[in-house]
């Protein structure tokens, strides 16, 4: 079975290294860099989806289970639309979109002024949306510590990247895509996520221990609970 594990904003494959040793015989990972993060070149037009599409055509197999991570699984949706579907799709960290849906606690206005703010000082900004995020981990301030450690101090993406992923969380939603392919999907939202509330989201399996960075807080039980949803989803797939 394979896997491809997408990151989200501000955060780099280099996410989903703590899983590493856990993964069990038989899995095939696959992590690909977003355009314009490390050294992936980025795309002409930060926010082109077909071009973004283009870019990722040969790292995302059709025979895979994708799995998106927040912004990561907003744009694996979006792009259901332009590549070949795979054999499942499974939103860690998401819901049907970012704002403005049951179960999502960042309301519209709040993500327009953060948007804003990043256009004036996009690295303070960044730091503290990292910090944001690690609130529901148990000691937030030593994941954050930990994730420092694995993306490093500066950002893995350019400006102009960033700053479109910014706007890919304001409108993308994965509910039409999801529809429209056909494609077998699931939901994962750690049980103290700060910008999701998992008891509202009657679709999703609640990791339980661990906010929105559930591979630094719990890797092993997140390294063995994609396993066991992407069979479920293989298996969905082959009855339908």
């Amino acid at each position: 079975m394979k896997l491809v594990l997408l990151s989200g904003w501000g955060i780099d494959a280099r996410i989903w290294q703590p899983l590493a040793p856990y993964w069990p015989d038989g899995i095939e990972v696959i992590t690909p860099d977003w355009p314009g993060y490390r050294a992936s070149p980025g795309l002409e037009r930060a926010n082109d989806l077909a071009a973004l599409a283009e870019a990722m055509r040969g790292t995302r197999p059709a025979e895979a289970v994708w799995v998106g991570w927040s912004l990561g699984a907003l744009l694996a949706a979006a792009l259901l639309d332009h590549l070949p579907t795979p054999r499942g799709l499974i939103r860690l960290g998401m819901a049907e979109r970012f704002t403005d849906a049951p179960g999502c606690r960042v309301s519209v206005a709040e993500l327009r002024a953060f948007r804003r703010a990043f256009r004036r000082d996009p690295e303070a900004i960044r730091q503290g949306f990292l910090a944001r995020q690690l609130g529901g981990e148990a000691q937030p301030d030593q994941a954050l510590q930990a994730l420092t450690r694995l993306i490093g101090p500066r950002p893995p993406a350019d400006t102009a990247t960033l700053d479109a992923g910014l706007a890919w969380l304001a409108t993308l939603e994965t509910t039409g895509p999801l529809a429209r392919s056909g494609c077998p999907n699931a939901t994962l939202i750690g049980e103290h996520d700060p910008l999701f509330d998992a008891a509202a989201l009657s679709e999703a399996e609640v990791l339980p221990g661990t906010g929105h960075c559930p591979q630094l807080a719990v890797p092993e039980r997140l390294a063995r609970t994609l396993v066991a949803t992407a069979r479920a989803l293989l298996a969905t797939g082959a009855t339908a």
